[in-house]
């Protein structure tokens, strides 16, 4: 499929990468699937215990005794399906099914895993070429970034001799990124009361929204599913007695929303009520985010008479007050520097069960002390109504540094390559940039990738020209390296 498309071997590595299923949590045949790669080109390497991978390449000949350079990315993906694929593919097992349109690669159907799958094809492409001018070279691939940076967390750095880090999993072209938030992740537990009730059952579904990176597209302030379900219910509540049966939305964390389905009973003579009450709840969030979210979808179907066993009058009231109230979005910008989220939450997944109510967010911020008096503001509201409150997968942000040799022979490199200066930015996702920055003393980092537009939704897609791009950046800024 991709064997015609330049650079070839990052293309033809990118291709088996997505032959291979590797969700997050699902890594280790990705993990041997590098190993091999290592092994066929009798390269050093190092798989540890998680299953993150080290691949050593010596410098080119006459420079070999060169300071080592670090470049890394992640293995594992975001999964993410249309609805209406939702029974036909499973990504533990299915291998993503590729296409190219124009200058675009993209999975029909799911997301593509350009995030990070390009930055580790790019680095198997560079320790399998013998013709380029390279510094040695420390590979590092690691597992489950994008569930909270275990792989990096867990890796042992020293393992590692460079002290100049070029991190790939980055999605826009020319910019070079230097700094990037930290954050955490939030897991609340309510318990709930159900009791059985007979009526009208009807299933309710959100969907049609844009979705995205709950870091690098929070700022463009797209509808949270989860949340306008929320506002569903308690718009519903003020109009029409109804029992709430189940809840879920959402697939990830670290992803906005882009769908939540509800199910419902009713009184048999509310029922006339009920399109009415929808229609004009739609009407008036497609109004207040007619710039935005222009494909979003609101509908219900009348599934029959049913009994239940729904949530208790009591049980459900704490359930809509949760999803009210809970921060989400934007909570503050940058004082300091011009268009940067300083801190953010993301209400990423909710899920009804059988005995409780669980809801999992994704928190993000460059100043420590605010990630800290957000997560302890979800505390006391999830606290107050009788919940549980756990936090996990903490990462640390990544500071900018004023005198970086690696930032300056970067923009050269870019300068070189396309003729003009590249955008240097800090931003709000959370890299693993953040990790290695408090593990190893004095290191020098950049990070940098090619144009991904949409990831984490469906509707990804990688840029060719723009790949194709990055990689000679990346092959002149390592020949620059190993040559200064």
């Amino acid at each position: 499929m991709l064997e015609n498309l330049s650079p070839q071997n990052v293309f033809k590595y990118f291709e088996e990468i997505c032959s291979i299923p590797h969700g997050s949590g699902n890594t280790k045949a990705i993990s041997d699937y590098i190993v091999s790669v290592a092994k066929e080109h009798n390269l050093k390497y190092v798989q540890d215990e998680v299953n993150n991978v080290i691949i050593y390449k010596s410098g080119a000949p006459g420079f070999e005794d060169k300071e080592p350079v670090i470049l890394q990315g992640h293995m594992d993906m975001v999964c993410e399906k249309n609805f209406e694929t939702d029974a036909r593919f499973d990504f533990e097992t299915d291998p993503l099914k590729l296409a190219v349109m124009d200058d675009f690669v993209f999975a029909r159907g799911t997301t593509l895993g350009g995030d990070d799958g390009i930055g580790v094809a790019c680095m198997l492409a560079l320790l399998t070429d013998d013709t380029i001018i390279n510094p040695p070279l420390e590979c590092v691939f690691t597992v489950d970034e994008e569930t909270g940076m275990q792989g990096a967390h867990a890796l042992d750095v020293s393992l590692l001799k460079g002290k100049k880090l070029i991190n790939l999993d980055h999605e826009d072209e020319g910019v070079i990124l230097t700094s990037c938030a930290g954050g955490k992740k939030a897991a609340l537990t309510l318990p709930i009361v159900r009791e059985e009730k007979s009526g009208i059952k009807y299933n309710i579904v959100i969907c049609g929204l844009l979705g995205g990176h709950s870091g690098t597209e929070i700022d463009k302030y797209r509808g949270n599913a989860n949340l306008f379900m929320g506002r569903l219910l308690q718009f519903l509540e003020t109009r029409v007695p109804f029992s709430l049966i189940s809840l879920n939305g959402g697939l990830q964390d670290n992803a906005i929303p882009r769908e939540c389905n509800a199910e419902i009973l009713v009184n048999e003579n509310d029922t006339d009520k009920l399109e009415g009450i929808f229609a004009e709840f739609e009407k008036t969030l497609k109004n207040e985010y007619r710039t935005v979210e222009k494909n979003m979808m609101i509908y219900c179907e009348n599934d029959d008479e049913a009994t239940e066993k729904v949530l208790s009058g009591d049980s459900l009231r704490k359930v809509i007050f949760l999803l009210m109230t809970l921060p989400d979005g934007v909570q503050r910008m940058s004082p300091d520097t011009e268009n940067l989220v300083q801190t953010s939450s993301n209400v990423g997944i909710i899920k009804l069960s059988k005995e409780k109510f669980e809801v999992l967010i994704s928190i993000r911020s460059s100043v420590t002390s605010e990630k800290v008096a957000l997560s302890t503001k979800i505390q006391y509201l999830i606290e107050t109504i009788g919940g549980t409150f756990f936090e996990e997968g903490d990462y640390p942000a990544w500071e900018y540094k004023e005198d970086s040799e690696l930032r300056e022979a970067t923009i050269r490199s870019y300068r070189r390559v396309c003729g003009s200066d590249p955008l240097v930015m800090g931003i709000h996702a959370g890299l693993e940039t953040g990790v290695f920055y408090n593990k190893i003393e004095g290191l020098d980092i950049i990070a940098i990738g090619p144009e991904v537009l949409d990831i984490h939704t469906p509707k990804e897609r990688l840029n060719i020209v723009s790949t194709e791009k990055l990689y000679s950046v990346i092959l002149e800024l390592l020949k620059y390296l190993a040559e200064k």
